[in-house]
Formats: structure tokens, sequence, C-alpha cells
């Protein structure tokens, strides 16, 4: 299947075409506050980051949703999901200007240092839920036939917008850079940031407001059975028995299990992969007080794994018509293990960005065959709990990758035997994934790929 002609077969439904915009557009937000952040963070004039410091810069963005994630992952399947994304970039837009107005002040000490991490803290944790229930409410958006088509072309395209942002928001502190104080020219990039924001606000406020579900009768139903309130759920302990409830399911659904567990893995992977890259960056192909040219190395190596990423849409479909979902995900982690393998024998700049674009579109082509594996074996009124519990392995195995990465890797990044370890890695996840295959059997992999055997539609 090639990518053109499985959008315009999914552009038919309007509303796939509005959640599609409002994720490009809330994603190139997203990626230009990580540009700011990082730029101010890691690539500021007094900053040398070593492996711990990107491990707590990694830890301050992405684990505070890992930690409370399970207690607001119940209210994805009983508040409208549109209202969620909503909200949420109206509080993501207001925490970007806070973010600015407090860099460009220059007042980040004392108070002021706890409004400024606490701002970037809240940011990044509204992201992940925020997009958690994009993912569950996708089915909405398109036909059940249709997971593994609108699987490879939403979480696949919804990276172009990081990697927009991201150019948008490195060429706006270039340019201001030579004009502004450092400090003053990433805080104009948080002011960008927010009208980004402000503008996936306009494209959400387009959706009813059930359009991406949940399902009132399935969100319900747990309510029912229990004969509870409505006030009654919102409780701790209704929370925790909703968390059980989703949990149990999940366990009755090894197929998703396998494909959760082999999704954090490959995703702990390629933060070893990113960790390396940014040390090498800022410590080896560049001297330390030249941070400028390290961050453009930072945001062209984010254009390489990029293009791997948008490449997986286009790709996935095409193989697994060809080989089928579970050979195709086995080939996959295979394909990650040989660059990997390769990967430690390189240290030139232009062959680790080479490298890491198939790395991208490895790591990239694996989760969308595990997102329509979830997609296809979670019951809907469990969804938005299962994703939830998706998006805290995803950010979780990302910072678990700094915090590993500060044992095994120099203060240069690349390393011959931390590269060996993450092909080796890649090959017993194969294995595991091969074994798994052959118990469950074959079939149940193939489940949501239904619409790649049918005759195109007009």
């Amino acid at each position: 299947m090639k990518l053109i002609p499985a959008l315009r077969r999914l552009w038919r439904h309007a509303a796939f075409r509005r959640l599609l915009t409002l994720r490009i557009l809330s994603q190139a937000a997203d990626g230009t506050l990580q540009v700011g952040m990082a730029s101010y963070l890691l690539f500021s004039p007094q900053s040398q980051p070593d492996a711990w410091a990107i491990a707590g810069v990694l830890a301050l963005t992405l684990l505070p949703f890992t930690v409370i994630g399970p207690f607001v992952s119940p209210l994805l399947d009983r508040w409208s999901r549109r209202d969620v994304a909503l909200y949420s970039d109206v509080t993501r837009a207001a925490l970007s200007l806070v973010l600015g107005v407090t860099i460009f002040s220059g007042a980040t000490s004392g108070v002021w240092a706890v409004v400024l991490y606490g701002a970037l803290l809240v940011a990044m944790s509204i992201n992940r839920f925020m997009l958690a229930g994009l993912s569950a409410g996708l089915q909405h958006t398109v036909d059940e036939d249709e997971y593994l088509t609108a699987s490879s072309i939403v979480p696949t395209v919804g990276p172009l917008g990081v990697v927009i942002g991201a150019v948008l928001g490195f060429l706006a502190r270039f340019t201001l850079g030579g004009l502004l104080p450092a400090h003053q020219a990433d805080s104009v990039v948080f002011g960008f940031a927010a009208v980004l924001f402000l503008g996936s606000v306009l494209i959400c406020r387009g959706f009813p407001r059930d359009a991406l579900g949940p399902t009132r009768s399935l969100s319900q139903a747990p309510a029912a059975s229990k004969g509870s309130d409505a006030d009654a759920q919102s409780g701790p302990r209704a929370v925790l028995d909703g968390l059980a409830e989703a949990w149990r399911h999940l366990a009755t659904r090894p197929t998703a299990r396998l494909a959760l567990a082999l999704m954090a893995v490959s995703r702990l992977l390629f933060g070893l992969l990113s960790v390396a890259v940014i040390l090498a960056a800022r410590n080896l192909w560049h001297p330390v007080d030249q941070p400028a040219p390290a961050l453009a190395d930072i945001t062209l190596w984010g254009l390489f794994t990029g293009a791997g990423f948008i490449l997986a849409a286009p790709l996935v479909p095409g193989l697994v018509r060809a080989l089928g979902l579970g050979r195709t995900a086995l080939a996959l982690l295979i394909g990650c293990a040989a660059v990997s393998l390769t990967t430690a024998s390189v240290s030139a700049k232009l062959g680790v960005f080479v490298l890491s674009f198939l790395i991208g579109l490895g790591v990239q082509s694996f989760k969308i065959c595990v997102d329509t594996i979830v997609q296809a074996h979670v019951d809907e009124g469990f969804k938005g709990r299962v994703f939830t519990f998706y998006d805290m392995a995803f950010n979780g195995a990302f910072v678990l990758a700094g915090v590993v990465a500060a044992f095994v890797l120099p203060p240069t990044g690349l390393s011959v035997a931390a590269f060996l370890g993450i092909a080796a890695t890649y090959a017993a996840c194969a294995v595991a994934f091969a074994v798994a295959r052959r118990r469950l059997g074959a079939d149940t992999f193939e489940r949501g790929t239904e619409d790649l055997t049918r005759p195109p539609r007009n």
C-alpha cells in the first residue's frame, strides 16, 4: 500500500481529516516547545551536560505522567476525549506563555525556578495524556477494518509535526541568537509554541463533543455494574478499581500484553541511541563552549530520525500485505538488531545520522505494528486506560534509558560495547516474539489488518 492512496481512502472520513490535522499541529507545537526546553536546559552557554543531566531533563518532562498516569487514565474512558484534547492545548498554550515570560525576564531562581520547572513538568505531562486520548479515539474516525491503515498514518504523520515544529523552533532560535541574549531568544521560541497550541485548539473545536468517544454505554458500564453513582466514580477507590479492571482485561489479552512489553524495550533502546547522539554532539563533535553548532547537529539528527518515522507509514502496510503483521514485526526487530550492530563500528557524524534514520524507520514501523495489535485486541471500554498504560511504558522506558546511559555511556556518548548490547537486546526481543507467536498462533497477530486483503475503495 502506498501512502497517498491510503491517505486518500481514509480522507473520506471528515473526523479522520480533523484528527490528523489536530495531531500534526499539536505535535508541531510540542516540537517547538521541546527545542526551547533543550536550548535553555542543555545547550545554553553555561551548560555542559552529561548523561545524568540528560536523564534529569527526561525525568522532569516525562516521568510525572508515568507516575500519575494510572490515576487519570480512567478519565479517558469517561470524559469526552475531544474535551481532553481541547483543554490540554489551552493549558499548554498558557504554560508556554508563562515559560516565555519567565525566561525572558531572567527571573529563573528561587520561587521563579519552581514556576519554570513546574510549568515544563505540567506541559509535557499533559502532552502524553492528550495523545493517549487521541489514540484511544482513533477508532471513532475510521471503519473497524481500517485500524492498520489509520495506525500507520496517524502516529507516523504526527511526528512529522514534531519535526516541523522543531525545525521552526531551531530556525527561530538560530536567527534570534545573534540579535538577543540567549535566554531571550529561548523565550521567543516558547511564545511561538503558544501560538501553535492555540491553532490546535481552533481545530479541536470543530469536533462534536462525543466524536472521539468514549462510547457512553461502555464508559458507564462499570458504574451500572457496581450500582454506584457518578460522584462515587470520581473517588480514589473508584480510580483504583477501574485500573484494576483494565489491568485484568489486559491480562486476558496476551497478544496486546506482549506487544506493549516489546514496545517498551524498543523505546528504551532508542532512548539510549538518543542520549548517545546528544552527548556526541555536545562533547565530541564540537568544542564544549560552542553549544549552537551542537544544537544544529541535534536538529539535523532529528530530521534524519524523523524522516525514518515518516517513511514508516507507507512501508509497514506494504510489508504486512506481503508478509503478514507477525512476520513484519519479527523482521523489524531483526533489522534493528543488524543496524545497531553496524552502528557499533561507526563514529563519524554522517554515518551515525544515516544509521539513526534506519533505526528510526525500524522503531517507528514496529510501533505501528504494536498500535495495530493493541487497537485490535483491546475492547473499547478499556482503550483509554490501556493506551495510558501504553504511554506510561513509552515514557518510562525513555527515562530509564537516560539512567542506563549514565552507567554505560562515556562522556562523548559513542560506545562500541553499548551498541553491541543494544544489538543483542533487539535480537533477544526477536527471539521472544518468535516464540510467543508460535505459542499464541500466527493468526491472532493478523487481526485488524483485513483492509489490506480487500480491493481498494473508490
